[in-house]
């Protein structure tokens, strides 16, 4: 299977190293922080017109759904990120150890946010230590937990595959390095965008794109403020905000583990604890379980624990319901590199 998939992408392209811009992933860097569409919609549409090039995508996926990138050869990047799950994890804890049953590689527990619309995040991971994608790939090549290798070993395995070669060949003219390889996975991330939501239809001016529960549940969305912090093009994703504003949350309800200090793992700030990056929304239907621990298996019991522990208010099951409707409503498909 992997053998045609590659034959495939090689019908794709014969371009020259010099014809795939060195540069294309940090043009692509479009971090959203608009706190209102012109509308005056807390929510923006996303644009339809993200720029990447498809040749170099499609290798970047098969790199993606590779085993060879990790030391031991059992994980891929899709492992944590599974494009039949809305390229997050199906497991509350993430990494090699929880999608390999590896022990000895014990760190934080914590659910691998999805990667969709990820060229648009001003920050990276659940406590916001990466400000590029260029530098937060590369902390999952070294980590341990992860993809536990170097860059040089990664290249070394690719280079001895016959596949792998022709490959290469086939969009850059010359066999795989590390400059290459890392432009192929960064192209593929910046490719996973999803632009054409009902909602977003909806934010264009298609009044009938949405469902009367899904309109009534986004009414509730902004009357009951969740808008406040899931706002801008990915419905959240821009800003860090405490999980417990009402109440502690993670004193109420769970023991204390490595992931919960949030924040104050990039800062080291006592201020930081329990603060994460408000994670985006889009395509939340297909990202479960929720949480930066996974412990919230379904959107109906998320909706509760943001409700009481973030706004301090409760929702009758209708009202949930509806906000569930409208959360729906911001699931689409990938305009690219898709399977």
């Amino acid at each position: 299977m992997r053998a045609i998939a590659l034959t495939a992408l090689c019908a794709l392209s014969c371009s020259s190293d010099s014809a795939v811009s060195a540069g294309h992933f940090s043009e692509g860097w479009e971090a959203s922080r608009s706190p209102a569409s012109p509308s005056g919609e807390p929510i923006e549409p996303l644009p339809r017109d993200a720029a990447f090039d498809q040749p170099l995508a499609e290798l970047g996926r098969a790199l993606f759904t590779s085993p060879l990138l990790s030391e031991d050869g059992r994980v891929s990047c899709a492992s944590c990120h599974a494009i039949e799950h809305g390229m997050a994890d199906a497991k509350p804890a993430s990494g090699l150890a929880a999608a390999s049953g590896l022990p000895e590689r014990p760190g934080p527990a914590l659910n691998s946010p999805t990667l969709y619309n990820v060229r648009y995040l001003f920050k990276l991971n659940w406590s916001g230590k990466f400000d590029a994608l260029p530098e937060h790939l590369d902390s999952l090549v070294h980590n341990p937990r992860v993809l536990g290798t170097t860059w040089e070993a990664l290249v070394a395995r690719l280079a001895d595959s016959p596949e792998w070669r022709q490959a290469f060949r086939a969009v850059f003219g010359s066999a795989p390095n590390v400059d290459r390889v890392r432009r192929a996975l960064l192209e593929y991330e910046l490719s996973l965008v999803t632009p054409d939501a009902p909602f977003d239809r909806f934010l264009r001016g298609d009044a009938g794109a949405l469902s009367p529960d899904a309109a009534q549940g986004y009414a509730h969305f902004k009357a009951h403020g969740c808008s406040s912090c899931h706002q801008g093009m990915l419905v959240g994703g821009n800003m860090f905000q405490r999980l417990g504003i009402m109440r502690p949350y993670l004193e109420d309800t769970t023991e204390p583990q490595l992931g919960d200090s949030g924040r104050y793992e990039a800062t080291g700030r006592v201020e930081d604890r329990h603060v994460f990056r408000v994670p985006g929304l889009r395509n939340v239907e297909l990202t479960a379980p929720y949480l930066h621990d996974g412990s919230a298996p379904t959107l109906e019991s998320v909706i509760g624990i943001m409700a009481t522990y973030q706004l301090g208010r409760s929702l009758t099951p209708e009202q949930v319901r509806q906000i569930v409707a409208f959360l729906r409503s911001l699931t689409a498909a990938p305009r690219s590199a898709s399977p």
